[in-house]
């Protein structure tokens, strides 16, 4: 009889140790396609700009037409307070979550509630339900297509003239991408660590 536990309790922490390790692996490999991805949107949304730079001229593709002014961060990035020593921490990235500073100073709270749209990607707990890797393959974007969002991204762009060039929108949109990417890879890289640590301490407990 005790060596029947005995026997189920080493299959069980085998069990444990063999999971721990596969989640590891399988964080390594989203992390690697995360990246491989996050590369190429980047070189895409460069190549857009430059594109989108020879056609209107770089007079009017500058930094220097930047807005330069105070005001309120319309992409906020969050962070849950969860017990690292137990799981990893979670980034969400909320976009579009303020209107501008003319909106703010009208008061038109109606307005500003429909500004609100909040684009929170899945992150590595949900991959049972849309694998990262198949989203990052994809592009696919958890941004809302609502019109608010559409007029915001103008808005953004109306610095560089009423008439922009469909390259310009391009960048902007891969950039999006790039940047919704790096929240991602921040969730991966945080659940790879996690695994890590925990295969570290089968490898201490098994010595």
């Amino acid at each position: 009889m005790q060596i029947s536990e005995n026997s189920t309790e080493l299959t069980d922490k085998f069990m444990e140790v063999d999971h721990h390790v596969l989640n590891f692996l399988d964080s390594m490999d989203t992390y690697l396609i995360l990246m491989d991805s996050l590369s190429s949107t980047l070189r895409q949304g460069w190549l857009e700009l430059a594109s989108a730079r020879h056609s209107m001229g770089a007079a009017r593709v500058s930094s220097t037409l930047f807005n330069l002014k105070s005001h309120h961060a319309s992409t906020t990035l969050e962070i849950d307070d969860v017990d690292t020593n137990v799981e990893p921490p979670l980034f969400t990235l909320c976009k579009w979550v303020a209107s501008d500073d003319s909106e703010m100073n009208n008061g038109d709270a109606n307005r500003k509630d429909d500004e609100l749209s909040p684009a929170k990607p899945e992150t590595p707990r949900a991959r049972d339900e849309e694998p990262q890797a198949r989203r990052a393959e994809s592009g696919a974007s958890p941004v809302s297509p609502d019109g608010h969002v559409q007029q915001a991204r103008s808005r953004l762009l109306s610095m560089f003239g009423t008439l922009v060039s469909p390259k310009l929108r391009a960048t902007q949109t891969s950039f999006e991408k790039a940047m919704e990417m790096l929240v991602e890879i921040s969730n991966v890289r945080a659940s790879l660590l996690h695994a890590h640590n925990q295969v570290q301490k089968d490898v201490k407990a098994a010595k």
